[in-house]
């Protein structure tokens, strides 16, 4: 009996880890009460057909709005290109550029296998210091989490979405997800593919830089967390 209550409690410790870490994050408060920063980092959540699923387009929806609302000047698009005929990032990207987005503001990580990778990349291979994270209303905790253990100064923006099978399923992942969460935070092992820094998320704070003439654009919390991947 004793062993199955410590097995209990020992399962349940990273999901409280993860609870008390980002205590601040408000999962269904969605874009109207995000902050300003300078990029917003969109996870994916697969494709269906080669188009974004409908989770992954409400996320990208999200975005969008953060983008038309000017509370972000450059999105940085991370999801899975590990097969050729599956290109997740570009799928994104497109989907954004047929809602107003330009697309010399959206950056593609092409090797975002999963939410810690993006985390990692976004700041070791992109150079991102601060951002909105957007994901689901049930994975938005775990993002920012990890995001953080990154070192991004990091924001979620929770996409709400009706309590049905695929949002219970979901949740349901979160569990094990907490565990392996809470691995990485404390590990803060290599992604999959590290490589050099990448201009994508530069060229586009460069772009917003030039066109609103704020050379404070291109920094602003943006580069503090820097440093090159190798």
């Amino acid at each position: 009996m004793q062993t199955a209550m410590v097995c209990c409690v020992l399962a349940l410790l990273p999901a409280t880890w993860l609870r008390l870490s980002t205590g601040d994050v408000r999962p269904q408060a969605g874009t109207a009460h995000a902050p300003s920063a300078p990029v917003a980092l969109v996870f994916g959540a697969g494709l269906w057909d080669g188009e974004p699923s409908p989770y992954l387009a409400h996320r990208l929806d999200a975005a969008a709005d953060l983008y038309a609302k000017g509370k972000v000047r450059a999105v940085l698009v991370s999801g899975d290109n590990s097969r050729k005929e599956y290109d997740e990032p570009e799928a994104m990207r497109a989907y954004l550029a047929e809602r107003g987005v330009p697309g010399r503001r959206i950056a593609a990580d092409y090797a975002g296998f999963d939410t810690w990778d993006s985390c990692t990349r976004a700041a070791r291979v992109f150079g991102v210091g601060r951002a909105l994270l957007v994901s689901q209303d049930f994975h938005i905790r775990r993002a920012t989490a990890l995001c953080r253990a990154a070192g991004i100064d990091s924001y979620g923006v929770g996409v709400a979405e009706p309590r049905d099978v695929t949002w219970y399923a979901g949740g349901l992942r979160e569990i094990p997800g907490a565990a392996k969460a809470a691995f990485d935070a404390g590990v803060a092992p290599d992604p999959h593919f590290l490589g050099p820094h990448e201009r994508g998320v530069d060229s586009a704070l460069a772009d917003a830089a030039r066109e609103s003439g704020d050379e404070d654009v291109r920094g602003g919390g943006h580069g503090s967390g820097h440093k090159d991947g190798g």
